[in-house]
């Protein structure tokens, strides 16, 4: 038997009811673990990291800021806007990077967890 299994059935019906009624949809679970997921690249959290400290930022500042070509910056740019942590807007010929909510959210309780395990 597994250490990490009950040796035999003792479910609490009442609480356990009660919490399978409240729980996360399957597919808000799904792309709130995305989200999760893409902040889990090292590159993705230092440039979430810049854009929370610099608050609206471009390309060009991210990739200096991150040390990381801008292409590369680019990229995990686009995969953090495709999950809906960073908004761009474009003024004139740059492009400015900002934290969502979601972002600035999801950042935040990575930032404690770390702060927790210290």
């Amino acid at each position: 038997m597994s250490d990490d299994r009950c040796e035999l059935l003792c479910l609490d019906l009442r609480k356990a009811e009660a919490l399978r009624a409240a729980r996360l949809p399957d597919d808000l679970a799904g792309r709130l673990a995305e989200r999760a997921k893409a902040l889990a690249d090292p590159t993705r959290l230092t440039i979430a990291t810049a854009l929370a400290a610099g608050d609206e930022l471009c390309v060009c500042d991210i990739a200096w800021v991150c040390e990381r070509p801008e292409n590369l910056v680019s990229h995990h740019l686009r995969a953090l806007r495709t999950v809906g942590l960073v908004a761009r807007r474009r003024d004139g010929k740059m492009v400015m990077y900002a934290l969502t909510d979601a972002g600035r959210a999801l950042l935040a309780a990575v930032h404690g967890a770390v702060e927790a395990a210290r």
